[in-house]
């Protein structure tokens, strides 16, 4: 998203974060901006029974955290990394002094909030009125839009594990299964070696 060249330039430092390290928690005050460099990241909550609801995934070339950073307001989310992952990190201050002083990547940073906002939108609506198969195939249609997967000869791959799926769309595992069958009987999707593509 920005380079890291100029990144760099303000003072970001580049962090490597194993599987399952946590980046920052819910609750607490934001202090950098976050870029991935390679890796996945999720941002998740948990509800009081321990259930896991993931707000978003990250991957490489994306920024993540950053509304609550522009709002002084507390993180709403935990960011964790789901593999090995490497990010280039600036302080807030240096952050803001990058964007005051290049106006295209701020735009682009508006553009990408926007985006996101969007897509929440979006997903709020399909989550609260639509069936399972229809919630599915839209965040894999999102999916394809907004993280680049990978075109391959029998479709695109999602690169989204089923339970990554419930999370995201609020379902259970067994029932983001049991849609994926019904979508693949319907045409709609396809399963080869236990990979899903659409």
């Amino acid at each position: 998203m920005i380079a890291i060249s100029l990144l760099e330039k303000y003072g970001a430092i580049i962090k490597t974060f194993k599987n399952s390290d946590t980046i920052f928690e819910e609750g607490k005050q934001p202090t950098h901006y976050y870029q991935i460099i390679s890796g996945e990241i999720k941002m998740n909550n948990y509800n009081d029974e321990g259930k896991e609801f993931i707000q978003g995934i990250f991957y490489e070339n994306q920024c993540f955290g950053e509304p609550p950073l522009f709002i002084d307001q507390v993180y709403p989310a935990n960011a964790v990394a789901v593999i090995d992952s490497e990010l280039i990190i600036i302080t807030k201050n240096k952050f803001f002094e990058l964007l005051e002083n290049n106006a295209e990547i701020s735009l682009n940073i508006i553009k990408n909030l926007s985006q996101r906002l969007y897509y929440k939108s979006v997903m709020a609506a399909e989550i609260s009125s639509q069936d399972p198969e229809h919630r599915v195939l839209r965040l894999i249609d999102y999916s394809i839009a907004q993280l680049n997967f990978k075109k391959e000869a029998a479709g695109f791959l999602i690169n989204l594990t089923r339970q990554q799926i419930a999370d995201l769309t609020g379902l259970r595992v067994e029932t983001v299964i049991r849609a994926i069958k019904s979508l693949e009987k319907k045409g709609d999707l396809k399963i080869i070696n236990r990979k899903v593509y659409r």
